[in-house]
């Protein structure tokens, strides 16, 4: 059988996008993950990995207006997502207090927030957990951003912003009108959210 020069090239293409995924897989992320394109294969890997959502579960893609749902408030009022936020642009965390990623990153996001202005990016942390467990947490390592509270599972905050499989922590920017512009999955690093949110 005679293969053709275009086969060879698919077939080589393929090969090295199984290679890129299975050394994420296997090795880390590595530097990959820190980049634009690197975090945009890895969501779309994960997303055509993950299981259907259930029905009436709108899961979010770059470029979407999310879909409206609501979240508890950990110690305040029911917030309507994403018009809790409206006319300024929000950086959303998703994480728990199990999650030693989550937790590694929470003093960054903190410093974030703490130099916006009030014209500024907003700053909500969602967190997948217990309410005690959260308020626990929060006793011990504080921080000056709005937390709402969601039950991890198939509907969850998270999934409904597009990270279908759940994976921690996971972020996401979105516009003053909703819109999702960025999806971040994994931790920050330090200084490295004042260039991701900057457009």
């Amino acid at each position: 059988m005679k293969v053709g020069p275009l086969t060879v090239v698919a077939i080589a293409v393929v090969a090295g996008g199984l290679g890129v995924l299975a050394s994420l897989f296997v090795g880390g992320p590595g530097p990959l993950l820190g980049t634009e394109a690197g975090q945009r294969l890895y969501a779309d890997t994960l997303s055509a990995t993950a299981p259907a959502p259930p029905e009436g579960v709108t899961v979010a893609r770059r470029g979407d207006v999310i879909a409206p749902f609501e979240i508890a408030g950990l110690d305040g009022p029911t917030l309507q997502m994403p018009a809790a936020y409206s006319g300024r642009p929000v950086l959303v965390n998703l994480w728990a207090s199990w999650c030693g990623p989550c937790i590694e990153e929470m003093p960054e996001l903190d410093r974030f927030a703490q130099e916006q202005s009030d014209t500024g990016v907003q700053v909500l942390g969602i967190a997948l957990d217990d309410a005690e467990a959260v308020r626990a947490f929060l006793e011990r390592v504080p921080v000056n951003y709005a937390i709402a509270l969601d039950a991890p599972g198939p509907a969850d905050a998270g999934v409904r912003l597009g990270n279908p499989r759940g994976v921690l922590p996971y972020t996401v920017l979105l516009s003053p009108d909703g819109r999702m512009l960025k999806q971040r999955i994994g931790p920050f690093a330090h200084g490295e959210i004042d260039d991701w949110v900057a457009p």
